[in-house]
């Protein structure tokens, strides 16, 4: 158990474990090359650039193979520096025909600069162009029975290497602006889920307040049923505290596994609330629910929810129906009204409820329709498939 306990702390250290594996293989690279280059079967087996004779070991070969294998080590930090050192000797390796084994640092070297150079990048290329040519002509000047292929084609080998580093810098570049695309997609659909809920939550409760707080300016006279109305909106704006806590749990990064989000079994206290606020609500309830429904359950309650709303909104005091029918597979909503009923004193909606309906029902491969009906009011149906529904 305490293994598994550990199992994110270790995922969150593989970028740095990843980095200082990166770093011992810069180590191990450099070693190799140095080490390598003095040991007799490699001695003179590097590139051969110029063809200037080859020349035994001396103290200044040591000298040049440390130039060209040593700095690979810190090539990851400082990549500039390691191309030019590397540079210096690889020409002095050249010149004095040693032809190391280290000399195979060079391609690595325009590798890592091409790879992870971000400023001054085409400066840097045209340097090592023009640093190119005197090398090239102090190898003339030796007598280097070179042709001229030979020096053009060393430079475009030196140009791919360069090439190969650039390429895979702009992978990783293309790979990172993916993860911010994907990063703001992901920030975005959950500003539009939190939007969601916060509009499902707020606008119920709030539209059921107002219209109690209309009815209730005419119960003066009666002053039974004005306390009854009074309360009613209280215990609403009780309830719209509470779904709003749990909605603000729900965004706690410390929030735990319990399960607070409405389910459909809360539909009769929904139907209920209604009823109070003075929405003739039928209200049928066909099949058994499952016990395992996934999304299907919060959508199906936001769809009756969503649709109540609108009716004490735009049709408040109307004979409403809601059906629920709970199938083996899916779930299907529908509430409709009558049209009898008369615009309540709430402001006017934005078509969001509808379009966030029409995209929770969609997201789970249901069907979701609304509009009005012949003969009067209006329909909203939903067929909701279930996760597991069996």
């Amino acid at each position: 158990m305490s293994t598994l306990r550990r199992i994110p702390e270790l995922w969150q250290r593989i970028p740095v474990l990843w980095r200082r594996f990166d770093t011992a293989v810069g180590y191990a690279v450099a070693l190799v090359l140095s080490v390598g280059s003095l040991l007799p079967v490699f001695q003179s087996q590097g590139t051969m650039l110029g063809g200037v004779p080859h020349r035994p070991f001396d103290a200044l070969a040591i000298a040049a193979v440390a130039l060209q294998g040593l700095p690979i080590a810190v090539c990851r930090r400082w990549p500039v520096i390691c191309l030019v050192l590397v540079s210096a000797g690889f020409a002095v390796d050249q010149l004095r025909g040693y032809h190391s084994f280290a000399g195979t640092a060079l391609p690595i070297a325009l590798v890592a600069v091409g790879a992870k150079l971000e400023r001054h990048r085409r400066l840097t290329a045209l340097l090592l162009t023009v640093a190119y040519v005197p090398l090239v002509a102090a190898l003339l000047h030796l007598g280097s029975g070179e042709s001229a292929g030979g020096f053009v084609t060393f430079y475009l080998a030196t140009c791919l290497a360069w090439g190969i580093g650039t390429w895979l810098r702009s992978n990783r570049a293309a790979e990172a602006d993916r993860r911010r695309r994907v990063a703001e997609d992901t920030r975005t659909a959950e500003r539009a889920r939190i939007a969601r809920e916060l509009h499902d939550v707020v606008t119920h409760h709030v539209t059921a307040m107002v219209v109690q707080a209309e009815a209730a300016r005419y119960l003066t006279a009666a002053p039974d049923r004005l306390d009854q109305t009074l309360t009613t909106v209280t215990d609403t704006g009780r309830r719209a505290i509470t779904d709003l806590r749990h909605l603000l749990d729900l965004l706690n990064p410390d929030y735990g596994s319990e399960d607070r989000t409405p389910s459909i079994g809360r539909l009769h206290t929904l139907v209920e609330q209604t009823r109070r606020a003075g929405q003739q609500v039928e209200f049928t309830e066909e099949g058994t629910p499952a016990e395992s429904t996934g999304s299907a359950d919060l959508v199906a309650y936001r769809v009756v929810q969503e649709s109540l709303t609108n009716a004490l909104k735009y049709a408040h005091g109307s004979r409403t129906s809601v059906l629920v029918r709970h199938g083996v597979r899916e779930i299907t909503v529908e509430v409709s009204t009558d049209g009898s009923g008369a615009r309540a004193g709430s402001p006017g909606g934005s078509g969001r409820g509808l379009a966030g309906l029409r995209e929770r029902v969609h997201v789970l491969g249901g069907d979701f329709s609304a509009g009005r009906r012949t003969g009067g009011g209006f329909v909203v149906h939903a067929r909701i498939p279930g996760r597991s529904l069996s």
